[in-house]
């Protein structure tokens, strides 16, 4: 009989506030989960759920608005670095069909190095809506502090010291996405779905669990395999990124939003997507060399470039 595949439900608070043997139990099973399924569902963690409630009502206020006005705070620095970025511009890698999305970006504001200013464009804000500055600030923190801890608990697992990822993660260039998936219009092209099938260009990906199903991951069976939450959870997969640094120990995992059987049904998510910072060098971790480096030394800002332009978001 073939035993029921799910994605595994981990604690994080028994990281953060357990005994040594609660923290050493989360780092392996955490390892386990995002090598076998490349996700994993935090039951429990650090993020206020009245902030992520209220983050979710302002997104719905934004994204309810007219066109016009949305139109308005589209980046004039491209790439859809900050602001919103409409619906139909994105694409999966080499998928020339649209995905049936729209979504704002929120990026770092507090640089510790004034080297890395140039990588971050002002945040953009909607003036009708006053408190959407303050409320996804606060959640971008909070998130961004969830993601430290997670790679903590990663670099426990791959044996490098906790300063390996910290270095990498302070000025990280992460964004914060919250994304609406409004219903399907009998307009939209046959072939395209809410998000088809991609994988991650980050570290780790640390989603608030979103408004209605949808998510599904390519198991290693090569089935497709619903992740199942609620709002309270937090999501986390592996990014691109992460599967260089660690030969592949931890691949990034391909995953899509399949359209509803309700094509009235509205979605709503919100992934933060965490980046080290534009100077970090992509490359082999010691313990994960096995029988030889899979992939060629390289800088983080330059891949990341590379997959924007590959998924539409920028020409350059």
């Amino acid at each position: 009989m073939d035993t029921l595949r799910k994605v595994p439900e981990l604690s994080l608070l028994s990281f953060v506030n357990g005994t040594q043997n609660d923290k050493n139990r989360f780092v392996d099973n955490l390892f386990r989960g995002l090598k076998d399924y490349g996700f994993i569902v935090l039951v429990d963690h650090t993020v206020d759920e009245k902030v992520t409630n209220r983050a979710y009502e302002l997104v719905h206020e934004f994204f309810q608005m007219p066109r016009e006005v949305k139109s308005k705070y589209v980046c004039a620095a491209g790439g859809g670095q900050r602001g919103y970025t409409a619906f139909g511009v994105e694409h999966a890698k080499d998928n020339p069909y649209p995905d049936l999305k729209e979504f704002w970006h929120v990026g770092r504001e507090k640089i510790v190095d004034e080297k890395f200013r140039t990588f971050f464009p002002p945040n953009i804000w909607p003036t009708e809506i006053p408190e959407f500055r303050e409320t996804m600030l606060g959640l971008f923190n909070s998130l961004d502090t969830t993601a430290h801890l997670m790679m903590d608990a990663i670099g426990m697992a791959l044996d490098v010291p906790q300063s390996y990822f910290r270095n990498m993660l302070q000025d990280g260039n992460s964004i914060l996405r919250p994304i609406h998936y409004p219903p399907i219009h009998p307009d939209a092209p046959k072939q395209s779905v809410r998000a088809a099938a991609h994988e991650d260009i980050n570290l780790i990906t640390v989603m608030v669990g979103a408004t209605t199903s949808g998510l599904e991951l390519l198991d290693r069976d090569g089935k497709w395999l619903p992740v199942k939450t609620n709002e309270k959870q937090l999501v986390v997969d592996t990014g691109d990124m992460l599967q260089v640094l660690t030969n592949g120990v931890l691949p990034a995992t391909t995953h899509r939003v399949v359209n509803p059987a309700n094509s009235n049904e509205t979605r709503y998510s919100m992934p933060f997507f965490t980046h080290p910072n534009p100077d970090t060098m992509l490359s082999c971790i010691p313990s994960c060399i096995g029988s030889g480096e899979k992939y060629e030394p390289v800088n983080s800002h330059e891949w990341l470039m590379k997959r924007l332009k590959e998924i539409g978001l920028t020409k350059k």
